[in-house]
């Protein structure tokens, strides 16, 4: 900074002081950023630690209809999303807790999922209950009714019907790198961390399907463990 020869000495100095906090004040608000957010990268990966130790151990049944599937790698706590029951009754998936989910993502405008519906209903009969439960969540932004009408002319009736028409739910799971298109699935635990995730459709109902979600609802010590 140049000095004018007329300017008075404690103009000059204030202005550098001045200078000086305001540099000091961003340093320490970018420090204040990277603190939370390392904190909040740490509170996580303690969180979610069982749930990192179980997508090791299903791993190698990511393969064949669900090779697709990836499996978590670091710790992530699943955002307590909202949507909406059949009765308009507000849902968040902290109600979830204490049951592994599927988390799906559809819409009837979007063709993968309205093929993918079918294999998720089929997976909901065969290991869906207490320990498990397939929440879909239709996206569908307009006619409300239409997404109802196509479940019920397709033969989807196992699973509990969920809906978001203001696709926030979407927006959010994007904002955590975990929505790129449709369908999005999640799998997650019982404590709401990912297990893992898996972007477009796949054959929930095939038996490499059924192995790996029954794989995942196994508890450590239990006949069959991986």
């Amino acid at each position: 900074m140049s000095i004018s020869p007329h300017q008075p000495l404690f103009a000059v100095r204030g202005r550098q002081r001045l200078i000086y906090g305001i540099g000091l004040a961003a340093g320490l608000v970018a420090l204040a950023v990277y603190g939370m957010a390392a904190f909040t990268r740490n509170a996580s990966q303690a969180s979610c630690g069982a749930a990192l130790e179980l997508a090791r151990r299903i791993a190698p049944l990511a393969h064949g209809e669900l090779a697709a599937f990836a499996v978590a790698e670091r710790g992530v706590a699943v955002p307590d999303l909202s949507f909406r029951d059949a009765n308009a009754g507000e849902r968040y998936l902290s109600q979830w807790r204490g049951r592994t989910v599927l988390l799906n993502l559809w819409a009837t405008w979007c063709v993968p999922c309205r093929k993918e519906m079918p294999a998720l209903n089929a997976l909901e009969q065969r290991l869906g209950g207490t320990r498990f439960e397939v929440v879909a969540v239709n996206i569908d932004t307009r006619d409300p009714e239409k997404p109802r009408a196509w479940l019920r002319d397709s033969g989807v009736d196992k699973l509990a019907y969920y809906a978001d028409s203001s696709a926030r739910i979407f927006q959010d799971l994007k904002a955590i790198g975990r929505a790129i298109g449709m369908p999005t699935t999640l799998l997650i635990d019982p404590s709401g961390c990912e297990i893992g995730t898996i972007a477009g459709p796949a054959e929930w109902a095939s038996p490499d399907g059924v192995a790996l979600i029954s794989a995942a609802l196994r508890t450590p010590g239990t006949k069959g463990e991986l």
